[in-house]
């Protein structure tokens, strides 16, 4: 198994996080709101990419077509 990909979804989140709690601490909340909802997407597009890849190893595997 890869963990290259657990340590960038990691990284992902701590980066969100971070940034996620200084804009609230200045009074950025809404801001704040979007930084996690970007952050969210980005974890979800890397897991994204990853399934497909899991269905292309399939398909090979099984020469559907």
């Amino acid at each position: 198994m890869d963990y290259n990909i657990i340590l960038k979804i990691a990284s992902i989140g701590i980066l969100t996080a971070i940034v996620s709690q200084v804009l609230k601490n200045i009074g950025k909340d809404e801001i704040a709101t979007f930084v996690t909802v970007a952050g969210l997407i980005l974890c979800l597009l890397t897991v994204v990419n990853m399934i497909s890849s899991l269905f292309d190893t399939v398909k090979q595997l099984f020469l559907i077509y």
